[in-house]
């Protein structure tokens, strides 16, 4: 493994400018196309789907058209729906927990940049975990924010932007989304 593929995933600093990376690259983008286009039996679909992703539980479906990064930093739980439109940029961990019901236009984003200017401009970036535990429902257009973890049973509000951690079994709404009530 290269040293930027290995600070990468290691969460450090890195510069994604890199043939490793790119080759890596490639991969994603036949493997999504193929799934993206796939009009086969759900058997077919499901197996790209597992190749793309590092792991993907029973029962998952994720209708298309579906993006990510690399895919092999993605794993999926049993049961759970990724609706049309999501967007998972996994340069760093996404783990999605079983039966979690994700709306469409949803965005997981793990990379950040460097908010140096001279770095930034020099292609630094490093990317933080995004968790979202089991039975969470994400409203359509959510946009989950690098190194956040969402809690069992919660609930975000269509359009809401996660910037922060948000505890289990609670509902949050809102730019940033904010916790308005607890969920029984």
């Amino acid at each position: 493994m290269g040293e930027n593929k290995r600070l990468m995933l290691a969460g450090e600093w890195y510069i994604p400018d890199d043939p490793e990376l790119r080759a890596d690259t490639e991969r994603r983008v036949e493997l999504c196309a193929a799934y993206n286009a796939a009009t086969a039996p759900s058997a077919d679909r499901h197996r790209i789907l597992a190749e793309l992703l590092g792991g993907v539980g029973d029962c998952v479906r994720v209708r298309a058209p579906f993006q990510c990064d690399f895919g092999y930093n993605i794993t999926i739980g049993a049961g759970t729906f990724v609706n049309f439109g999501a967007v998972f940029l996994d340069t760093g961990r996404i783990t999605i927990g079983a039966d979690v019901q994700i709306g469409p236009n949803v965005q997981l984003l793990t990379p950040t940049h460097e908010l140096d200017a001279e770095r930034r401009r020099a292609g630094w970036e490093k990317a933080l975990p995004v968790t979202v535990g089991d039975n969470v429902w994400l409203g359509g257009g959510v946009i989950v924010c690098p190194g956040v973890t969402i809690g069992a049973n919660t609930v975000v509000g269509a359009g809401s932007v996660v910037t922060r951690d948000l505890p289990a079994n609670v509902l949050a709404v809102g730019n940033p989304a904010r916790v308005v009530r607890e969920l029984t």
